[in-house]
């Protein structure tokens, strides 16, 4: 690894923040108070902190993501906007009001996916999301309209007839996730729900999810696949039940490396220590003999310059584009500057129950 001279690495060119918690609004530009509020929410169960001093906002009309890895707290969290846990520090409140104190008519506008497959065994898959839409008062004609649509749209309509417990566990997850939507909720808090599902079809509910989302609808979905970071509006990682970083995902991105980074290949071996300070330039990271990772506050205005400066010292550039990280390598990134600002380990974390 080699560092430009005179010039610092992008975890040193800004102090790391002190706390966790980004500073949010609490409602939009309108006015209109976000559909979900959780202040300062911790949750303990015995010695054990599964969420600790939780802020986070859902704007209205988004998906935000609530994202890290098994144990980090984010079933615990929706347990707590759903009414089933409380906080035992802190306030929650959905769509204006404690869930613990949901009138009948609020939790018509909420649906809810969880982590555990909860429906009934001995009904068909058609039956169940039937069952759902009766709960919710729809009348026959919407309801087998609408059994039909989620039905084909988690691919399972092929599969109406089967006991749910006849299907696997992946298709079991996909009917739990019909249930939620068979009604239209307004609000939809889903856990984990592309777990155990294969890439094409994770990426069509994805797409539905969207859809809902464009139609005016608010969406919290928690996962452990990092990489699905890129489908919502709005970004939430935690780890060891703190929110480490929140916004969307480039400018998580962006956090992450301190800029822009661009990708550049030469034609022949050549040493990044060689080259002298460049303009808009914080970092250079040899990644290997012939690759150069270049930090910079603006990839389009630097690249000219780059290359200018490399070719300049005699090497000579085959080509440069600009260097997308994965958001497992961002996450890991963030998780490991929120450690160091905190001098502690994710060792020290709680374990989410899963019960």
């Amino acid at each position: 690894m080699s560092v430009v001279p005179g010039q610092a690495p992008p975890a040193e060119a800004a102090p790391e923040p002190s706390t966790p918690i980004p500073s949010q609004p609490s409602a939009d530009a309108s006015g209109v108070e976000a559909p979900v509020l959780i202040d300062a929410a911790t949750r303990r169960f015995g010695d054990l902190t599964a969420v600790d001093g939780l802020s986070l906002i859902v704007p209205q009309g988004t998906i935000l993501g609530l994202i890290g890895p098994s144990g980090s707290g984010k079933t615990t969290t929706l347990r707590m906007l759903t009414g089933a846990l409380a906080p035992d520090e802190g306030a929650v409140r959905v769509l204006g009001e404690d869930p613990h104190r949901f009138r009948s008519r609020t939790r018509e506008r909420i649906g809810y996916s969880p982590q555990l497959f909860v429906l009934y065994q001995d009904l068909t898959a058609g039956e169940n999301i039937d069952f759902m839409g009766a709960l919710f008062g729809m009348l026959l004609r919407r309801r087998r309209r609408r059994v039909r649509e989620v039905l084909q749209l988690v691919e399972l309509w092929d599969a109406r007839g089967r006991r749910a417990s006849d299907l696997s566990g992946g298709m079991q997850r996909r009917l739990e996730l019909a249930c939620a939507l068979v009604h239209e909720p307004e609000l939809l808090f889903l856990d984990e729900p592309t777990s155990g599902i294969d890439p094409i079809l994770r990426r069509t509910i994805w797409d539905e999810l969207r859809r809902i989302r464009d139609a005016g609808r608010t969406l919290l979905v928690t996962t452990q696949y990092v990489s699905e970071a890129e489908y919502c509006d709005e970004v939430a990682l935690i780890a060891g039940g703190r929110l480490i970083a929140f916004g969307p995902p480039e400018g998580l991105r962006r956090e992450a490396l301190g800029g822009e980074v661009i990708e550049v290949d030469t034609e022949r071996p050549f040493e990044a220590s060689s080259l002298p300070a460049i303009p808009g330039v914080t970092y250079v990271r040899q990644r290997g003999p012939r690759e150069l990772l270049i930090y910079a506050e603006d990839a389009s205005s630097a690249t000219p310059r780059v290359v200018q400066v490399i070719e300049s010292a005699g090497g000579r550039v085959v080509s440069s584009s600009e260097y997308r990280p994965t958001f497992d390598e961002i996450f890991s990134e963030l998780v490991l500057r929120q450690q160091r600002a905190e001098g502690r380990s994710l060792s020290d974390a709680a374990v989410e129950p899963t019960a």
